[in-house]
C-alpha cells in the first residue's frame, strides 16, 4: 500500500544502511528524491547508489557523503566522472543491454528504486515518461519502490507504466523537466554529419545518440524517404523528420509505424511530443538493445562516436587511457545488431582532432589504459570531417592507409611513420 509523505526527505528516511539503491537516471533523473537521500545518507553507512547517467546530481556526490554513499556506475556523466577516477565511485563496464539482466537474474541486488513518475490515470497507471532504461526492470525486483511523483512529466506509451498499487512511498511536487541546451553545430561537425548522411538511404532504420554530430546528419536527410528508428535513445533533430513524413518508421519489422526507443533527452517541445503518443514506444532496454531484436530490422544503419581510434580500427569510447570519461554503453549492442542486419552497416563518427587541434584522435595505437569498446573486427565505416574509411574485410594495411587519408593533415606523416616504424606497416 502506498505511503504519500509531506516532503522527499520523509519518502527516503526508509532508506537504511547497507542497501543498494537504483536511481531512475537520464532526463528523469529524481533530482528532488536524491538532494534528500543526500541529506539522510550522512546518518548511514554503506549505501551503495547505482545509476546510468545522473544529471543535477551533485547532492550525491558531495565530499561529506564518503563512508555513508558510494555511487556504483554503470556510465560516468558529469557528476560522478572525477570521483570515479579519484576512487571514490565505482565503474562498472557493461553492455546497455545486460544491465536488466544483472537484476532480474538476481546478480546484483536492488533494495530501493527511487523514481520519477507522472500522475496516476484513472486505473493507478503512473508512467516512468522519458527514460524507461534499466529502471523498468529495477522496479520489478527492488524491495521498495520510492516515487517522486511529478505532474510535469509526460506519460509515453511501451513499457513505461508502473502501478500506483506497487510504489511503496511517494512524493507529490511539480518540477521542471530537465532539458538539454541546443547549440548550434560547428563547421567540422556539419561536415562529420553531411559525409555520415551520404551513407544513408531510404528505408534504412536509424540509431543515434545525442550531441551536435547525430543532429548534423539528420539536418542532411531531409530528401530520404521511409526512415525509422529503433534506438537506445533520441533527441530533437528527430522531430522535424518524423513532422516532415522522412521517419515514417513503414520498413521495420520490429513495432513497424512507430519509433523505439530507450530514453530521450532534449526540448521541452521533443517531451510535449512523446507525452500520450503512440507513435513512439519507450521499451525496456534489455528488448531495444538486444542484438537480435535490433538485427531483424533490415538497413539498420547504427551510429555513434568514440575518444581515439587506433591505426588497425580498435575504438576507445569509455576512457582516456586510465582515466574513465563516460561508459561502454549500447555502442556494441548496436553495432553487432547492425552486422546481422540486412544490408545493416555500422559507422563511428569523430572529429579528427581533440583539444583545440593539438591531439590526434585517430592515433597508432591507443593510449596505455585505454578501453576497446568496439574491436576492430566490427567496425564497418569511420568518419571525420576529412573523410570515410571503409574497415569492413580490410587488411591491417589497407584499414591504417584509409584511416591516416581521414585523419587532420597536421597528423598523416607522423602516423604513417609510427604506421610503418612501430606497427610495421606498409603505408
Amino acid at each position: 500500500m502506498i505511503h504519500y509523505t509531506d516532503t522527499a526527505l520523509e519518502a527516503v528516511s526508509v532508506i537504511g544502511s547497507g542497501e543498494y539503491v537504483w536511481s531512475h537516471s537520464m532526463a528523469a533523473t529524481p533530482t528532488v528524491l536524491l538532494e534528500a537521500l543526500g541529506q539522510h545518507a550522512r546518518n548511514l553507512s554503506g549505501v551503495t547508489l547505482m545509476q546510468l547517467h545522473l544529471e543535477h546530481a551533485e547532492s550525491v556526490a558531495a565530499p561529506e557523503l564518503d563512508g555513508h554513499l558510494r555511487n556504483r556506475c554503470f556510465f560516468a556523466g558529469k557528476t560522478t566522472r572525477e570521483l570515479i577516477n579519484q576512487g571514490r565511485a565505482d565503474y562498472v563496464p557493461v553492455f546497455l543491454s545486460e544491465i536488466p539482466k544483472l537484476f532480474r537474474r538476481r546478480e546484483q541486488r536492488v533494495d530501493t528504486a527511487l523514481v520519477q513518475v507522472s500522475t496516476p490515470d484513472h486505473h493507478g497507471n503512473c508512467s516512468l515518461g522519458i527514460s524507461v532504461e534499466a529502471t523498468r526492470a529495477a522496479c520489478e525486483v527492488a524491495g521498495r519502490i520510492i516515487a517522486h511523483i511529478n505532474p510535469n512529466m509526460p506519460r509515453t506509451h511501451g513499457d513505461s507504466f508502473i502501478n500506483i498499487r506497487d510504489i511503496d512511498y511517494a512524493v507529490v511536487q511539480e518540477a521542471p523537466l530537465l532539458v538539454s541546451e541546443h547549440r548550434d553545430c560547428t563547421e567540422t561537425e556539419r561536415a562529420i554529419g553531411e559525409i555520415v548522411a551520404s551513407r544513408i538511404k531510404d528505408g534504412d532504420c536509424l540509431q543515434m545518440g545525442i550531441g551536435a554530430i547525430p543532429d548534423a546528419t539528420l539536418g542532411f536527410l531531409k530528401d530520404r524517404r521511409n526512415l525509422g528508428v529503433h534506438t537506445e535513445m533520441f533527441s530533437d533533430g528527430v522531430l522535424d523528420l518524423i513532422e516532415a513524413g522522412v521517419i515514417d518508421n513503414s520498413n521495420k519489422k520490429i513495432s513497424r509505424g512507430r519509433t523505439v526507443t530507450g530514453f530521450t533527452m532534449g526540448s521541452q517541445r521533443l517531451y510535449d511530443f512523446v507525452d500520450d503518443n503512440p507513435e513512439v514506444v519507450f521499451l525496456d532496454i534489455e528488448f531495444v538493445n538486444n542484438p537480435v531484436v535490433i538485427a531483424k530490422n533490415p538497413q539498420v544503419a547504427s551510429i555513434n562516436s568514440a575518444i581515439q581510434i587506433d591505426l588497425t580500427g580498435q575504438v576507445c569510447s569509455d576512457s582516456m587511457g586510465h582515466r574513465i570519461y563516460s561508459g561502454v554503453g549500447g555502442q556494441v549492442d548496436f553495432v553487432l545488431g547492425a552486422s546481422f542486419s540486412e544490408h545493416g552497416k555500422s559507422i563511428i563518427a569523430l572529429p579528427s582532432t581533440a583539444k583545440h587541434g593539438t591531439l590526434s584522435r585517430l592515433v597508432a595505437s591507443l593510449e596505455r589504459g585505454a578501453g576497446v569498446v568496439t574491436t576492430r573486427a566490427q567496425v564497418d565505416y569511420v568518419v571525420t570531417e576529412f573523410g570515410i574509411a571503409e574497415l569492413r574485410g580490410r587488411s591491417l594495411n589497407e584499414r591504417a592507409r584509409d584511416l591516416i587519408n581521414i585523419a587532420h593533415p597536421d597528423f598523416r606523416e607522423g602516423l604513417a611513420r609510427e604506421a610503418r616504424d612501430v606497427l610495421g606497416l606498409a603505408v
